[in-house]
This record gives C-alpha cells, sequence and structure tokens, in this order.
C-alpha cells in the first residue's frame, strides 16, 4: 500500500495500524451471533487494560451485622471503636478527604478486631465547600438535609450517631416517616431512652458531637480526649471479650 508524503506524526499513525496483527487472545469472544456454511459469528471485544485494586481482607466482615446479632455494644467496646474510628478520621481529614457515610454498613473488623472505613463512594477533597446531601437518611446532619454549605464537621456528626446507635441499637433521629426524621435532625431532637443503662459519660460526648452548628461540634482529637474515651476504649484499636 503507497502512503502518501504528510504530517509525519500521521504517518506514524497510519504506519502503527497497518503493523498491528489480530490474534485471538487479543479479543473476549462472547456470545453467538449466527453461523454460515464455513464458520461461526461471535460477539467479540477488544481486551482493554484493567486496574486492579489490592485491599486488606476484613475477616470478620461488617460492623452492622455484628451490632444486630448484638443488639447493642457495651460502653467498653462502644469506646474502642470510636476511639478508633476518631484515629482514622483524623488520618482522612489531615489529607484532606471528607468520608460523608459513617456508618455501621460501611465498618469492616478485621481477624484481629479492629475496625475499618470502607466504601468511599461519597468522599469528596475538603478543598472546596459542598452542598450536595449524600449519605444515609439516619446519619445526615441538620446541614445537608438544610442543603447548605458543609465540611468535615459532617463526619463528626456522622461519629456521634454511630457512638448513639452502639450503644442503644437504634439510631438517635429515627422516625416512621423520612418527614419526621428531617424534623427531628434539624432540630438536633437528641433523646436518650432508659434502657439500655448508658452512661451520663457517654451521653455528654455524644451530646458534644450532635451539635447543629457544625463549628462547635467536639474537635476529634477532643473526642479522644474525652473521659469516656479515656476511662473506657484500648488504646491498642482492638476489641477484646471479657
Amino acid at each position: 500500500m503507497a502512503i502518501a508524503a504528510g504530517n509525519p506524526e500521521e504517518e506514524k499513525a497510519s504506519l502503527g495500524a497497518m503493523e498491528r496483527r489480530w490474534t485471538l487472545n487479543d479479543f473476549d469472544i462472547g456470545k453467538p451471533l449466527g453461523r454460515g456454511k464455513f464458520g461461526h459469528v461471535y460477539l467479540a471485544r477488544e481486551k482493554k487494560a484493567r486496574v486492579y485494586l489490592i485491599l486488606e481482607y476484613a475477616a470478620k466482615g461488617e460492623l452492622y451485622k455484628e451490632l444486630q446479632k448484638c443488639k447493642y455494644f457495651s460502653e467498653r467496646r462502644a469506646a474502642t471503636y470510636i476511639a478508633s474510628l476518631s484515629r482514622a478520621l483524623i488520618y482522612c481529614h489531615g489529607k484532606h478527604v471528607i468520608h460523608r457515610d459513617i456508618k455501621p454498613e460501611n465498618l469492616l473488623i478485621s481477624m484481629q478486631g479492629e475496625v475499618k472505613i470502607a466504601d468511599f463512594g461519597w468522599s469528596v477533597h475538603t478543598f472546596s465547600r459542598r452542598k450536595t446531601m449524600c449519605g444515609t437518611l439516619d446519619y445526615l446532619p441538620p446541614e445537608m438535609v438544610e442543603s447548605v454549605e458543609h465540611d468535615a464537621g459532617v463526619d463528626i456528626w456522622s461519629l456521634g450517631v454511630l457512638c448513639y446507635e452502639f450503644l442503644y441499637g437504634l439510631p438517635p433521629f429515627e422516625a416512621k416517616e423520612h418527614s419526621d426524621t428531617y424534623r427531628r435532625i434539624v432540630k438536633v431532637d437528641l433523646k436518650f431512652p432508659p434502657k439500655p443503662i448508658v452512661s451520663s459519660s457517654a451521653k455528654d460526648l455524644i451530646s458534644q458531637m450532635l451539635v447543629k452548628d457544625s463549628s462547635k461540634r467536639l474537635p476529634l482529637h477532643k473526642v479522644l480526649e474525652h473521659p469516656w474515651i479515656v476511662q473506657n476504649a484500648d488504646p491498642s484499636g482492638i476489641y477484646k471479650a471479657a
């Protein structure tokens, strides 16, 4: 085949196309489309480059399933998890990443019993303030419900909701209708049921995280210094059953 002189880059591309030799190994073969007297016709596509993610195996699965099984956690277990998650979120925020979907379903447990944050599908960079409503209804902070700008304070709110659910077995603003849940979140209609019995120190920590004004929520490094965490959390971050 003759090639006319012209742009050198175009010539390189043309030569590259001519030199390419297809083989069956270049294709993923799909379903048959038909057949004729001398052969069969199949749907095929050229193999694309693949990206493989290698992730740590969390042998004990979702924390959500463990919470369902236990109904609620002891204060020692809850405090150990909250302290560990606080340290993890401090790291994330230090890298300018907001998770925005902290909940039991997105937490995994390793073979040793450490809690791991998973599913960063809703995470964003903190360099720009956001208004998008995302995450799970029971864990939404007031600023997301009201569609105003939000920042890393949303993770502190979610951690407070998580602490409440660990200790009581249900989220704090749960209601039969979604509209009622929204209303309770915006009003911060926080109530502590009489059972199970939870210490006043734990309630104090939750109350300091579930604050409508995100700038007044207890910072994560202060969460780690709270008396309830200091007295109950295992410094190793691993919950060991008695």
